[in-house]
């Protein structure tokens, strides 16, 4: 059973619309509202059935109705406290959900017919959930509350979604009055001196906990004795931990277990059979629990931790299972996350050589933070068993490095494709070799010259074509200097905008253009340079700052050059990607000023009279060189206004990666564009997903696009936009004519 006092989720009130029930039944996953009065008496229970029954017997449908109308107004219920057996007993057939009340009916708990899964606080702890990382502060305080506070403060800030402290009273732990030490064996001696000298009394360790829950981090603690299993209680803390050395005492188990509050149990100590024991002990009580699989040596050896032993132990508990480390180093702790481990607890300290034999077993605050760093990026590694996707990067990397299916020779329209029609050749544009028994047979779409890539079009019966498209602003169609030409007649754009490979900026527009175009234009810095060169204009190293203005500043030069070809365009826009980039992780937001405001001194040394330059926004992930990067500046909505205003510098919105940067920060997309779009002049509009996934084809992503339109129109009435499909360029366009034309709808 699961014992969730996280009420919140469940809990509405009498008086409520149904329409908040709903909503709540469908944010809490559980599919189930408990309706209560202003001082949480239980007056009924909604569940997914209920609404069902109400919706199919209801003449009219009412979302304005209170929910107790619609409730069933005698649920089971049971009383806080009672074991598992009295629980299960009071369980409707075929029901998994049973609140738990005081003598007055008001709601305390809810027990959940489950037990793959533990809740503290609001955290859910077991597979599928993110491991549980304990920062174990123990007696690493030395009896000093303030030191006791600045631990707090340091796992907090390092990840650590929980500390946990112990409490003892050593009049009724010990067999001596006061942990006296006459006539103990050394060990022992040594032991309760500690232990006399550091613990922390009730009141002052409660005073730890408040600083706690100002500082937003969970805290429980290990009670060793019964009288603080009441002062534990009584304070309200959210679980309990038993360490290794109480597995056996099932007085205390007992103690802890009726008090229905999630419990962590550590098995060092103790064989197969003790833990057998103890866990039938937690079971008859009906307390959810873990188990924390333990090697109790001060440090560990390596050879003796056993990690293996976990599955047996969440085979045997039926329950979530730890790992609970005393060896040195913290490779052992992300080991067992990739095991399965739902929780993590390491000792920490500030200090290892301070006085106290946990001291030596703990991870200093720089080793604890590279601990949950690495943790976090193991259960992303780790992934879907089920699950396996082409990645972004991937499909960057397979365009270079793949092959594709080619005309061998010329193709007209209408002629059926044979085999000696069709060769495979690098790079892998194309359609991967392996459709090649797909593409036999079949007729040509278009005409073809040798060379000429293959694509999934030509395998359907009909292909995306351009054509005439209305928006209520400017748009335009990405393009390089060798396909723009040929997408023009396609379609009738307000504008091109020139997306430039390093090379093009050394191609004479008079060798691609004859004439003046009617049409206006834009253009975009090069994303890579010659000698795997990025601009990076926030950077600290001289050489690559100067560089990165020059490549700017040539890019002006080449976009000034275009105007003789587009005369219609009189201050064209050229966007930038600024820099701000790292190699191997996300720099401090407190560190992004100093980096603007280097781009700022930068932007200053560039001549753009007679140019727009605008800074794109960034994603948090960007691919370049051939795998994931990390940007910094141009995601935070904040400080990227802050840019503007300091700089005078316009933005291009890039829609999809300021989706994957609001992914990434955890904000609604609908506040970014809020805060960006009045100081955006152009737009990059294309779909995204998660915090990488970019460039995705409109509609197939996260995006909002009503929502999105309806602001746009609002604040950036004005603004011109391209569709910036990943590869929207090949097949003649394909990508972007089917981005258009679903784009029509709402732009």
């Amino acid at each position: 059973m699961i014992i969730d006092r996280n009420l919140t989720p469940y809990m509405v009130f009498a008086e409520d619309p149904i329409i908040v029930a709903l909503r709540k039944m469908t944010a809490n996953k559980e599919r189930i509202v408990f309706v209560v009065d202003a001082s949480g008496v239980l007056l009924g229970v909604l569940t997914d059935g209920d609404f069902r029954r109400w919706v199919i017997n209801a003449p009219d449908i009412d979302f304005d109705v209170p929910v107790l109308d619609v409730a069933n107004r005698n649920p089971a219920t049971s009383r806080i406290g009672v074991d598992e057996k009295t629980m299960r007993e009071a369980l409707p057939n075929g029901a998994m959900h049973l609140p738990l009340l005081d003598d007055r009916g008001h709601v305390m708990a809810i027990a959940i017919d489950r037990s793959d899964e533990l809740r503290i606080g609001e955290r859910r702890i077991g597979p599928g959930f993110p491991a549980y990382v304990i920062a174990e502060i123990g007696n690493n305080h030395n009896g000093d509350v303030d030191l006791a506070k600045r631990l707090v403060d340091l796992a907090a800030d390092l990840g650590a979604d929980a500390v946990k402290f112990q409490l003892r009273d050593m009049d009724s732990l010990y067999r001596q009055s006061g942990g006296a030490t006459e006539g103990e064996d050394l060990a022992a001696q040594y032991t309760l001196d500690l232990l006399r000298k550091f613990s922390l009394p009730a009141e002052e360790l409660f005073a730890v906990f408040d600083h706690c829950r100002d500082r937003g981090i969970e805290v429980f603690c290990t009670p060793w004795d019964h009288t603080s299993v009441e002062d534990l209680a009584a304070y309200g803390v959210p679980a309990f931990k038993i360490a290794s050395a109480d597995l056996t005492n099932h007085e205390l188990l007992k103690d802890v277990g009726s008090r229905s509050i999630p419990t962590i149990v550590s098995t060092g100590m103790s064989s197969e059979t003790e833990i057998r024991e103890s866990i039938e002990v937690l079971k008859n009580l009906g307390t959810p629990f873990a188990l924390l699989h333990c090697q109790s040596m001060y440090p560990a050896p390596f050879k003796d931790v056993n990690l293996a032993y976990m599955d047996k132990l969440a085979e045997i508990g039926e329950c979530p299972v730890g790992y609970s480390g005393h060896e040195r180093g913290i490779h052992v702790p992300i080991a067992a996350v990739a095991r399965g481990a739902s929780i993590i607890e390491k000792h920490f300290t500030i200090d290892k050589t301070m006085e106290g034999n946990d001291h030596q077993v703990s991870l200093l605050p720089e080793e604890f933070e590279q601990m949950v760093r690495q943790i976090r990026e193991v259960e992303e590694a780790i992934g879907k068993r089920d699950t396996r996707e082409v990645t972004h990067g991937e499909k960057i990397n397979r365009i270079n490095l793949a092959k594709s299916l080619v005309a061998a020779r010329p193709i007209t329209t209408g002629q059926r494709i044979s085999a000696e029609d069709v060769t495979i050749k690098s790079p892998g544009r194309g359609l991967q070799p392996n459709r090649l028994t797909d593409l036999v047979g079949r007729r040509a779409h278009r005409d073809l010259q040798a060379g000429d890539f293959f694509f999934a079009g030509d395998l359907d019966d009909a292909m995306p074509t351009g054509r005439d498209f209305t928006f209520r602003r400017p748009w335009g169609l990405p393009v390089r200097y060798h396909d723009a030409l040929q997408l023009l007649q396609h379609s009738s754009p307000d504008f091109l905008e020139f997306h430039f490979s390093y090379k093009d900026l050394d191609i004479d527009p008079a060798d691609v253009f004859d004439k003046p175009l009617d049409i206006g234009f834009t253009t975009h810095l090069p994303d890579l340079f010659a000698g795997d060169f990025l601009v990076d204009l926030a950077s600290r190293d001289e050489a690559h700052w100067r560089r990165s203005i020059d490549e700017v500043q040539r890019t002006i030069d080449v976009t000034r050059e275009l105007k003789k070809y587009f005369p219609k365009e009189e201050r064209p826009i050229m966007v930038v990607t600024m820099g701000g980039f790292t190699m191997d992780g996300h720099i401090p937001p407190s560190e992004r000023i100093g980096k603007y405001d280097r781009i700022t001194e930068a932007v200053g040394h560039l001549d753009t009279d007679g140019i727009r330059m605008l800074a794109q926004t960034l994603p948090p992930y960007p691919w370049l060189l051939g795998g994931q990067q990390y940007h910094n500046l141009f995601m935070d909505p904040d400080d990227t206004i802050r840019f503007c205003e300091d700089s005078g510098v316009r933005l291009c919105l890039d829609i999809s990666h300021s989706k994957l940067s609001a992914n990434w920060l955890g904000i609604p997309f609908s506040e970014m564009v809020e805060k960006l779009a009045p100081y955006s002049d152009h737009l990059h509009i294309v779909d995204a997903s998660g915090v990488d996934g970019e460039g995705d084809q409109v509609g197939e992503g996260e995006v909002d696009w009503p929502v999105l339109a309806e602001q746009l129109d609002r604040l950036a009435p004005d603004a011109p936009f391209i569709p910036e499909i990943w590869q929207g360029h090949v097949n003649n366009g394909e990508g972007f004519w089917v981005a258009l034309d679903r784009l029509e709808e709402w732009f």
